[in-house]
C-alpha cells in the first residue's frame, strides 16, 4: 500500500484497516492526510485482496475535521477547490466503492471526521466516542457529505439541530437515533470490528458491493449533487465575518461573538 506520514495501513487476510494517524492533533486533515487517503483508498479499491475496508483513528480521536491550524497556515482560501480537490473524492470514493466499509469510532467523530464516519457503510462506535455536525461553531455550512448522509441516517429534525447547534451526541444517543448500528466497551472496539470485518470479508462482497450501488442510486438527490452544492454554500459561507470571528475565537481558545453576517 506504500508508505504514508499520515496514515497506518495494514492488512489481514481480506481486511483492510486504515488509521488515521495524527493523534497529536485528534486526527485533524491537514493536505498529507487527506492526499494520502485518496491514494490509501484508491489502492484498497483496486485490490481484489482487499474485501473488506476497516477506517479508524490513533489515540482518543476518530477525527476532529479540518486542521484550522494547517489551513490558516497554508494560507488556502478556495472553499470550492479545498472541497472538490480535498473532501468530495474521498466522500465519494467511499460511497461508491463496491466493498464493505467499516468504520470503527474510537472517540470524537466531528466536522469533515463526522462526514468520513458517515460515509462509510456500517459504524461500531466505543462508548467513548462522540458526533458533532460542528460547521456552525466556526460560521460555516454543512459539508463532507454531511448534508446527504446525516439526512439519510437520523431525518430531517435532527439532522438540523445537529447543524444548528453544533452540540456533541453521545455513542448511546447516536445509537438511539439510528446514526451507529452498534456501541460497544472502548476496549472491546477493535475486536468487535475485526469480527464483523472477517464475516464481511468472507461473504459475497460482489453482492454487498450491488446493494450499495442499488442503495445510492434510491436516494432522491445524487450525491455528487450534494456535494457540489455543498461546496456552493461553503464558498458563501467561508467568506462570512462569523467564520473570521469563528476560527479566530478557536485559535484564542474563547467563546466566539457571532453576528449572524
Amino acid at each position: 500500500m506504500g508508505e504514508y506520514t499520515t496514515l497506518l495501513v495494514e492488512r489481514e487476510g481480506g481486511v483492510l484497516t486504515i488509521t488515521l494517524n495524527r493523534p497529536d492533533v485528534l486526527n485533524a486533515f491537514n493536505n498529507t492526510m487527506t492526499s494520502e487517503l485518496q491514494d490509501a483508498l484508491r489502492k484498497a479499491e483496486r485490490d481484489p485482496e482487499v474485501r473488506c475496508l476497516v477506517l479508524t483513528g490513533a489515540g482518543r480521536a476518530f477525527s476532529a475535521g479540518e486542521d484550522l491550524k494547517s489551513r490558516q497556515a497554508g494560507g488556502d482560501k478556495s472553499f470550492i477547490e479545498s472541497l472538490r480537490n480535498r473532501y468530495n473524492p474521498i466522500i465519494a470514493k467511499l460511497r461508491t466503492m463496491e466493498k464493505p466499509v467499516i468504520a470503527a469510532v474510537n472517540g470524537v467523530a466531528a466536522g469533515a471526521g463526522l462526514g468520513l464516519a458517515l460515509a462509510c457503510d456500517l459504524r461500531i462506535a466505543s462508548d467513548q466516542a462522540r458526533f458533532g455536525q460542528v460547521f456552525v461553531r466556526v460560521g460555516l455550512a454543512p459539508d463532507s457529505g454531511t448534508s446527504f448522509l446525516l439526512l439519510q441516517l437520523v431525518g430531517l429534525g435532527k439532522a438540523l439541530e445537529m447543524a444548528f447547534f453544533g452540540d456533541l451526541v453521545a455513542a448511546e444517543e447516536a445509537l438511539r437515533i439510528g446514526l451507529v448500528n452498534r456501541v460497544v466497551p472502548h476496549d472491546q472496539l477493535l475486536a468487535t470490528t475485526r469480527e464483523w470485518a472477517r464475516r464481511l470479508a468472507a461473504g459475497p462482497t460482489r453482492a454487498m458491493g450491488l446493494a450499495k450501488r442499488a442503495f445510492n442510486f434510491a436516494a432522491a438527490a445524487t450525491l455528487q449533487q450534494v456535494l457540489d452544492y455543498e461546496a456552493y454554500l461553503q464558498e458563501i459561507a467561508g467568506h462570512t465575518a462569523d467564520h473570521a470571528e469563528g476560527v479566530r475565537a478557536f485559535l484564542e481558545k474563547r467563546e466566539p461573538r457571532f453576528q449572524g453576517r
